[in-house]
């Protein structure tokens, strides 16, 4: 080595030796790094300071010092999970329920609540209310088609007039401007169900000059209406003729009818892609949907006017009959009556009974039964009616990502992801275990505009989470849905430390996530 080298090694030794250290709030040690951008693990330190990731090192100790240390070895370290489709809205409202533990114990940091065409208009009101109470995780807001529409027109199955779409358009603006991520639709639902598709592209159109999604549930999944790849047609129009990006929410092939059509979609979804849309879907990890009796069998035309009118044509023997014989198609759509599975109802003793089994208990048709629990307050359903080819085929596609569509009564609200990684990853190794990170946190953030989250880089709020994913367990079961997840043994939540080794401590650490 040359003198001249020589000199230059003495001085950077000394330069290195004389520099400070800086202080960091916490480091993570000796771990294996998923970073979400679906590539192989590899060794590094993680330093965190005010919430964020300061440096991602081979070695922090000689750049930084740290008061607290998680050792890591053998252990993942990933971003936490980013749930794109929850019904988390009363959880986060509430002062009981709003450190959304069914999510922090999935590993899920940040959640967005809105969807189906239900987010609210108030959106900075919402906002206000969560910062001032303390949330768990972090969440954000998509403004609903529904709400907005029941708003404006009621319960009717009209078409807007100029004025009331007007009125619709500004309801839109409001939300957005307000930092909602995007327009959602329920377009099964009523009253999005009555919307044509072009009411829907004047509220898109809205969402888009702001930066905007479009999240939606398809009008059909199955072959209620106009049929499912008529259904993912009409959204890519929307998307289309709105110039907006397309998220299809809880992709599926729902019922008997459709089994077998993943791959027309898939190549339908592809074909858009190449010709430059952005068009992206969520899934959840279950062969039985959540669904309540009205929504899953009864036709909407029984829905127009709102409840009253649904219970008054329930009376009337000729517009009864009329709804019994759609109750049997849709019955049968879905695989019939024992694939119907009651999770929630006033007379809790028919909790854990298909349609089938309360029809025989109370000696009474299927369809009268299911009328019967419609006139008595309705019922959640978990509804079997989905093959487990056309869930791989989605699964492995690069523009599905992970979502819970957490309702209450069925297991996913509280072992989505634990259960995706169980079985699809290292059971049946439909998926690898990157590019099962990379579509819970990375691609979701990116889907939904959320330019600091999702990743573990420099810079980024340090919503972080650590496991061996031989450990991670989903124990909710549809007997017993509310069991919390196991095996996410630390959770960081913009930088603090929630869950520590498996323990939750209390704090609401959460932040709004604007658009």
């Amino acid at each position: 080595m040359s003198k001249l080298k020589i000199l230059f090694a003495v001085i950077s030794i000394v330069y290195a030796c004389s520099t400070p250290k800086q202080k960091a709030d916490l480091v993570i040690e000796n771990g294996s790094i998923i970073d979400g951008s679906g590539e192989k693990s590899y060794k590094a330190d993680i330093a965190i300071r005010d919430n964020k990731i300061i440096d991602i090192t081979p070695e922090w100790k000689g750049l930084y010092t740290s008061e607290k240390i998680i050792d890591a070895r053998g252990y993942i370290v990933s971003p936490g999970f980013i749930d794109p489709h929850t019904h988390a809205f009363d959880d986060l409202n509430s002062t009981e329920r709003n450190a959304c533990l069914n999510y922090l114990t999935q590993g899920v940091t940040t959640v967005i609540v809105g969807n189906d065409g239900g987010g609210p208009v108030l959106v900075q009101e919402t906002f206000d209310k969560w910062q001032e109470q303390g949330i768990g995780v972090n969440a954000g807001l998509l403004v609903g088609h529904g709400t907005i529409r029941k708003l404006a027109m009621g319960m009717g199955d009209n078409d807007p007039d100029e004025a009331t779409l007007q009125k619709m358009q500004t309801f839109t603006t409001r939300a957005m401007e307000e930092g909602a991520l995007g327009l959602s639709t329920g377009l099964f639902y009523a009253p999005g169900s009555y919307a044509k598709t072009e009411e829907v592209i004047a509220l898109a159109k809205i969402a888009a000059q702001y930066g905007g999604i479009y999240d939606t549930h398809l009008r059909d999944e199955s072959s209620y209406n106009i049929g499912l790849v008529a259904a993912v047609k009409e959204a890519i129009t929307i998307s289309k003729e709105a110039d907006i990006p397309l998220h299809i929410s809880h992709i599926k092939c729902l019922g008997t009818d459709v089994w077998g059509k993943s791959q027309e979609i898939i190549a339908l979804v592809d074909s858009c892609q190449k010709a430059g849309m952005a068009i992206t879907a969520n899934q959840y990890p279950y062969n039985a949907s959540g669904t309540n009796v009205v929504s899953a069998l009864f036709p909407r035309s029984a829905l127009v006017g709102g409840p009253d009118m649904f219970q008054q044509r329930l009376d009337q023997a000729e517009s009864l009959n009329s709804i019994k014989v759609d109750v049997k198609e849709n019955m049968r759509k879905r695989g019939g009556a024992a694939t119907l599975l009651i999770t929630r109802y006033a007379d809790t003793t028919l909790i854990k009974k298909n349609i089938k089994e309360v029809a025989e208990i109370w000696q009474m048709d299927t369809v009268d039964a299911a009328v019967e629990i419609a006139r008595n307050g309705n019922a959640r359903l978990a509804s079997f009616n989905m093959q487990e080819t056309d869930m791989a085929n989605f699964m492995q596609q690069e523009w599905i990502v992970t979502g819970s569509d957490g309702s209450t009564g069925h297991p996913r609200k509280y072992g989505s992801f634990p259960r995706k990684l169980e079985k699809y990853v290292l059971e049946e190794k439909v998926i690898d275990l990157p590019a099962f990170i990379r579509n819970s946190s990375a691609k979701t953030a990116e889907i939904f505009g959320i330019n600091n989250r999702g990743y573990l880089k420099q810079g980024y709020q340090a919503d972080i989470i650590i496991f061996k994913p031989e450990e991670v367990q989903e124990n909710a079961t549809f007997q017993n849905p509310e069991a919390l997840s196991e095996g996410i043994h630390w959770v960081l939540v913009n930088g603090q430390l929630v869950i520590e080794e498996g323990k939750y401590n209390g704090k609401l650490v959460g932040e709004v996530v604007e658009r």
